[in-house]
């Protein structure tokens, strides 16, 4: 499903002119080394550096965390917001400026006046999920959001779907962008309006709009090795995924590499499948986590916790079962993934532990 088939996506002629101000730019090439210091001055003063190249990302979690090192090594301006005061800390004594964020408080986005930073910014990462109840937290201000930015600064926005649940039950198909979306859960339903919510925002504003669609996500300190080596015991989610035949995932690093190509890409924007080449079912690649790590620290599992529980859960149907093709992501972004596959994403964090200790998540 191209952008354009999205509702509101399509960009009139009259807002074209403003989507060609996208410059067509090397991260690589046209990184500024800066010192830190300076890189930090800036965010106090970021509307008067406007040849700079800054991005904003709302919601910065898993993903955002490390993208915000690889662009800010770049000589990027890196702003965003977090939920909590000690993940703000955190962030801020790396040297990004933070602004912490509450969906759930009502009054959180109005107070820290949030969108009088990001228009200054000329690219926004949108990764805060719906949610139920709710909705799109952002969303819920569109008409200010659109009041805000039409006269502001940004090139560039790109929405990550952290789901390929808006396709519904496929039965199994090989399914690209074109594949027409039908979410049967509340989350996905809601993930898919989403989507629409922010590309209609840029087709407003007739800038470049990314959608990406994420796959399961993992990299260090949040993988099967790590859940492994932790001998917890799984939920009751992750037992009901047990018979699923293939579900997508995607390293962490691929889907930084793939933010980053499609900042440099001269495009309007599309919608895109951020997946690996290998939808595997979550015993397969638990199995091979534990292998890893028993070859690795023979002793460090405990023989009773390597058995666990399933008797209790019955397999699905296949009808919610899809495999998730990455062709587009391929051909069109440039991307050639450094994880294909599971094996070779949990090696490598594997590689990276000199000892069994476990890394933090935040």
């Amino acid at each position: 499903m191209e952008m354009d088939r999205i509702p509101g996506s399509a960009i009139p002629p009259r807002l074209r002119y403003r989507a060609g101000r996208v410059p067509k730019f090397s991260c690589l090439s046209m990184a500024r080394a800066l010192p830190a210091s300076s890189r930090i001055a800036m965010h106090s003063s970021v509307s008067e550096t406007q040849s700079e190249l800054r991005m904003f990302i709302l919601g910065m979690g898993f993903v955002g965390q490390l993208l915000s090192y690889k662009l800010q090594n770049q000589g990027w301006v890196v702003s965003g917001t977090c939920t909590s005061h000690m993940k703000k800390k955190k962030l801020e004594d790396r040297g990004f400026h933070i602004y912490q964020f509450d969906a759930l408080e009502p009054d959180c986005f109005c107070r820290l006046s949030i969108l009088d930073h990001i228009k200054h910014y000329t690219h926004l990462l949108v990764s805060i999920p719906p949610i139920v109840g709710l909705g799109d937290p952002m969303l819920q201000h569109e008409r200010l959001l659109r009041s805000s930015f039409v006269n502001g600064n940004l090139q560039w926005l790109c929405y990550l779907s952290s789901t390929t649940g808006v396709y519904g039950d496929c039965g199994g198909e090989l399914v690209d962008e074109d594949y027409p979306p039908n979410p049967t859960s509340e989350l996905a339903k809601l993930r898919l309006a989403s989507e629409e919510g922010w590309s209609s925002l840029a087709h407003y504003l007739g800038i470049s709009a990314y959608v990406f669609r994420l796959g399961g996500v993992y990299g260090p300190g949040r993988s099967a090795i790590e859940t492994i080596m932790k001998q917890d015991s799984l939920s009751e989610a992750q037992k009901m995924r047990k018979y699923r035949k293939y579900t997508s995932r995607v390293h962490v690093e691929d889907i930084c590499q793939a933010i980053m190509a499609a900042a440099d890409a001269l495009s309007l924007g599309k919608v895109y499948n951020i997946v690996d080449d290998d939808p595997a079912a979550r015993e397969q690649v638990f199995e091979y986590a534990r292998k890893l790590v028993e070859k690795k620290w023979p002793d460090l599992i405990k023989q009773e916790a390597q058995e666990v529980e399933w008797s209790d859960v019955k397999p699905t149907d296949m009808r919610g079962e899809k495999r998730v093709s990455n062709a587009r992501m391929k051909d069109e972004l440039g991307v050639r993934l450094l994880y294909p596959d599971f094996r070779t994403g949990l090696q490598s964090i594997l590689d990276k532990m000199d000892t069994p200790c476990l890394q933090s998540r935040s």
